[in-house]
């Protein structure tokens, strides 16, 4: 019977093991460096599962070939994500934005019902196991001085967001070891930094507004959605959004009233005086805030409403990262995710160069990679 390895107990790992398990008769070995599966994939969307999105597409991922995650997409989107979940069982909606979510608003019940699928399927589980090396042959180095040789070899190790849930890495030092490069890893989706002095006394505040990032006085990326800010800057999904674009230099420009027009603002701002100007206009905190720094000026006020400032300092890092930018390029594989560089060794999920949006969009690729290496391997097989 043929053998094969998965590396890595995350969503792209336990999803590609209930394909194959599925569809092709082999031995399914899927090894976790941690004492259980899908600790991170229980903590997404809030906590509450955000599997895919109703609205996919490339434009929502960054990438080294976003031509090539297009294609992907087309053969494993949103309703194959959903159609893939509802045969295992469980109720899976849609809200206002798109964002598909389990009925029950559980991102917990999403991995015991992948844990479940894969116990009935017979897939061998090795926990609390951290593969050491791979060779050129597929033989999986493991454990204390243990070695099995496969025919396919799947490295969903993840990326280096999120190390409390064991991603710090290692799957990218296990793919250079044979031959592959690394575009440069960043945290994404993660909230920034900017000068503590600037955002002080605004902490738990948080609007819907517009987040443009200027760099060298050019918008690079722009949008909208919730602005939280913090003791040290903002987060969100807009500031989540906006990190996958900002970097250390760049300034980020907060529209904190972007359905009201400056026309608009000027007469608001006319019928009162002192920190009463800005009573129903923004929060209370926020307003006093703004008043003393523009020093009561209505003009300056306006500027601040319409484009408050924040020159960016940085990330809070991968600690409080959700996923992470960078990775193994997609041109070193083959159009199921096969490495060009090492035959019968396969990439998905975070591991790749592919990053997306806040939404569900990593999942989703978490999915349509390991739907295309089940595909590539059952085609092998």
């Amino acid at each position: 019977m043929k053998k094969i390895a998965i590396i890595g107990g995350g969503a792209s790992g336990m999803a590609c093991a209930a394909m194959l398990a599925n569809s092709i008769s082999a031995s399914v070995t899927l090894f976790e460096r941690g004492e259980r599966l899908g600790r991170k994939l229980s903590a997404t969307g809030n906590g509450q599962g955000n599997l895919t999105n109703a609205y996919m597409g490339a434009s929502f991922y960054r990438s080294d070939d976003l031509q090539k995650v297009e294609r992907l997409l087309s053969r494993f989107g949103t309703e194959d994500t959903v159609r893939f979940f509802s045969e295992m069982g469980g109720i899976y909606l849609p809200d206002a934005k798109g964002r598909v979510y389990p009925a029950g608003k559980q991102a917990s019940a999403l991995t015991d019902l992948l844990r479940k699928t894969l116990s009935r399927q017979g897939v061998k589980t090795v926990l609390q196991t951290k593969v050491s090396r791979i060779s050129r042959d597929l033989t999986v180095y493991y454990a204390e001085n243990q070695r099995d040789r496969f025919d396919a070899v799947v490295l969903c190790a993840g990326g280096m967001a999120a190390p409390n849930f064991g991603t710090d890495g290692n799957g990218y030092a296990l793919a250079q070891s044979l031959g592959h490069t690394l575009v440069p890893c960043t945290p994404s989706l993660v909230q920034l930094r900017t000068d503590p002095a600037l955002v002080r006394g605004l902490k738990g505040i948080r609007v819907d507004g517009t987040v443009c990032v200027l760099r060298k006085g050019r918008p690079v990326y722009t949008t909208r959605g919730d602005i939280l800010f913090t003791e040290s800057g903002i987060s969100g999904d807009a500031c989540f959004r906006a990190s996958a674009h900002a970097k250390e230099g760049d300034v980020l420009s907060l529209d904190l009233l972007p359905d009201v027009k400056e026309e608009e603002l000027y007469r608001v701002l006319s019928k009162n005086d002192g920190e009463e100007t800005l009573l129903c206009v923004v929060n209370n905190g926020l307003g006093r805030v703004l008043y003393k720094r523009a020093n009561g000026e209505k003009s300056a006020l306006v500027s601040l409403l319409k484009a408050f400032l924040l020159p960016v300092k940085g990330t809070l890092g991968f600690a409080y990262a959700q996923v992470t930018k960078g990775g193994i390029p997609l041109a070193e594989t083959d159009d199921d995710l096969q490495s060009t560089l090492c035959k019968g060794l396969y990439f998905a999920g975070e591991i790749l160069n592919v990053d997306g949006d806040c939404g569900g969009y990593n999942l989703q690729w978490a999915f349509t990679s390991a739907y295309a290496v089940s595909e590539g391997i059952k085609g092998c097989f």
